[in-house]
């Protein structure tokens, strides 16, 4: 294998120098006063990414821990849950709320499709539910739904609304409060650059409400515990050092300030959509602004996409991810969030243009490269 390595999937994501030494610092008590500022700053940091004056609770988990989180605090047995399920995590939200007992509902799109407010809508009326779990960022696909007004469409409808943003959170606009969102899930994997191994969740007071009706058994994810321990920190020990790496991830976020990070991604990912094209490769991902998270590619006839995944791995050090399910062997992702710029995604299309044209494709070298290039300057330049 190559020993220099490219990290470029959607996540985990490569983590920036300061804040690698973060978490490298000397340990700290997680009840001692540096701690608890440490905590303080990083919620507080997290609420203006967030764009949201609800309450943030942090948990040392993946993103999924936070989808439980959400699910043991919101859904008592045989309560109407209505999953948008458009890929693997609209999935994952309906496996969750049966899990723990709800009456799941899909609203279900093939792959690669758009979620519709007006399907939302319709659902709802016909069988309405408490709770409505969306998937704003759906990495297995590439497609970033229009939570907006998914979220005006179930609100009107009466209903909770919970949004898987673990991809999505600093990466492309979410206005938290302002769309109406009771639960945000995220995780510090992905565009928030820090190592993996926290989830958050944010809290409206129409969701502390049924929190506290709900009937299912929780305990280290009982949101309440986390509320009561707001003074102390956390009710558990966390993962100290990666709450360090956070704190200096989001303040990197905030400095760089949210409109410039989500412009940088959606001309990173116009760039890698406009390379892949060049090359003659067929977008599985929409091909617009809004895909500024995962650009997802279809490999020509005759490419197997995990022999391509591996080749690239082995032979030159990059990592891109793969495709899932019945899309395993035509499907790969190449993931542009967080600490990126336009030569990370160059770097990615050379390689896959070397990789297609020794395994058969008809690539032109170099096409896609220039593209992206041309493609990045377009989308930076003054309007």
């Amino acid at each position: 294998m190559a020993a220099k390595r490219y990290l470029l999937t959607p996540g985990p994501t490569p983590v920036p120098p300061e804040v690698l030494a973060a978490t490298a610092a000397p340990m700290i008590h997680h009840r001692g006063p540096d701690f608890k500022a440490l905590y303080a700053r990083a919620v507080d940091r997290l609420k203006q990414v967030c764009r949201t004056d609800n309450d943030v609770l942090l948990f040392t988990s993946s993103g999924t821990g936070g989808f439980e989180s959400a699910v043991a605090n919101l859904v008592s047995p045989g309560d109407a849950v209505l999953c948008v399920s458009h890929g693997e995590f609209g999935e994952r939200w309906a496996a969750l709320a049966g899990v723990y007992g709800a009456d799941v509902r899909r609203l279900a799109y093939e792959w690669g499709e758009i979620p519709r407010a007006e399907d939302l809508a319709r659902a709802l009326a016909d069988d309405p539910a408490g709770l409505v779990l969306l998937v704003h960022s759906e990495t297995s696909t590439g497609v970033v739904s229009d939570v907006e007004a998914l979220a005006a469409v179930a609100c009107d409808a009466g209903a909770l609304v919970v949004v898987d943003a673990v991809s999505s959170l600093g990466a492309v606009p979410l206005e938290t409060d302002a769309w109406g969102i009771d639960v945000v899930v995220s995780g510090s994997q992905k565009a928030l650059m820090a190592p993996p191994g926290l989830a958050l969740a944010t809290v409206s007071e129409p969701a502390w409400e049924r929190c506290e009706r709900t009937t299912s058994p929780r305990f280290y994810y009982d949101w309440r515990r986390y509320r009561r321990a707001v003074e102390a920190g956390t009710p558990f020990t966390p993962a100290v050092a990666t709450v360090a790496g956070l704190d200096v991830a989001l303040g990197l976020i905030l400095e760089e300030g949210l409109e410039t990070a989500f412009a940088r991604h959606a001309a990173l990912g116009r760039a890698c959509r406009e390379g892949a094209k060049a090359m003659g490769l067929e977008l599985f991902s929409p091909d617009d602004e809004s895909a500024a998270v995962v650009t997802a590619i279809l490999t020509p006839d005759g490419a197997n996409a995990k022999e391509l995944v591996l080749s690239l791995r082995e032979r030159f050090g990059i990592t891109v991810a793969g495709g899932h399910g019945d899309m395993a062997t035509r499907l790969f992702r190449i993931g542009h969030i967080g600490w990126f710029d336009v030569f990370d995604i160059t770097t990615a299309l050379a390689a896959v243009e070397l990789v297609l044209s020794d395994m058969g494709a008809p690539i032109e070298r170099g096409v896609a490269v220039t593209r992206a290039l041309e493609a990045y300057a377009e989308a930076v330049a003054p309007a």
